[in-house]
């Protein structure tokens, strides 16, 4: 019961996820001569009720890539460099070493499997297990954001949102300086600042305006 329905019956819910999934996925491989590439890679415009849907979506799928991977690193240990169907390869593939390479990357078979069940797009997947498992390896969670517009949509102006992989054009926040506590003013012990006033007055140097002007007793 849990969930937006987004006035979409189980099925269509489940089609139109997939299909914002594979665009969102697919939109970080980005081809240089396509016409209609992405103008930002990894990043879809949507509505905000959708974009909160689909973000957990998405990073359950990212969660299992990166368990995938840990697989895919120890069967490389096993695995060989040797083109398919040469001699090497094939001594290779009748060795025990070839055992231990099949029973370790197996895991990782399974979910590549698992997540094409979902998508059911082999270039998705591709971009979903060889580039942000690797890009989100060290990071436990948190591999999507939602960022609202202040645009709306045409037609019945809903609220519309970007959904976007982090890492890409992140802001830094700056640290905040301190004010600097302002000195206070020092003053001379030798030559207090009464006596420089008295000074100036008795050498007429004072800037009144009556400074240094004799009253005439005659006047």
């Amino acid at each position: 019961m849990r969930g937006r329905k987004l006035g979409r019956n189980a099925s269509h819910r489940k089609a139109m996820f997939r299909n914002m999934a594979v665009s969102l996925i697919r939109s970080v491989r980005v081809d240089e001569d396509d016409e209609q590439r992405p103008y930002v890679p990894g990043r879809i415009v949507t509505t905000v009720a959708k974009a909160k849907e689909l973000r957990p979506y998405v990073e359950k799928l990212v969660t299992l890539a990166r368990k995938a991977k840990k697989y895919e690193d120890e069967a490389a240990q096993h695995a060989t460099d040797a083109d398919r169907n040469t001699d090497q390869w094939k001594a290779w593939r009748t060795s025990d070493e070839w055992q231990r390479w099949n029973q370790a990357i197996a895991p990782s078979v399974a979910m590549r499997r698992r997540a094409f069940s979902v998508l059911r797009d082999k270039e998705a997947v591709s971009i979903l297990f060889d580039e942000l498992a690797s890009k989100f390896e060290d990071r436990d969670g948190g591999y999507t954001r939602v960022i609202r517009l202040g645009s709306v949509r045409l037609g019945d102006s809903g609220p519309k949102a970007l959904i976007e992989f982090v890492g890409e054009r992140d802001r830094v926040r700056r640290k905040r300086r301190e004010p600097l506590a302002s000195e206070p003013e020092t003053v001379s012990e030798d030559k207090p600042a009464d006596a420089s006033a008295a000074d100036d007055a008795a050498a007429g140097t004072d800037d009144s305006p009556d400074a240094g002007v004799t009253e005439n007793k005659d006047d």
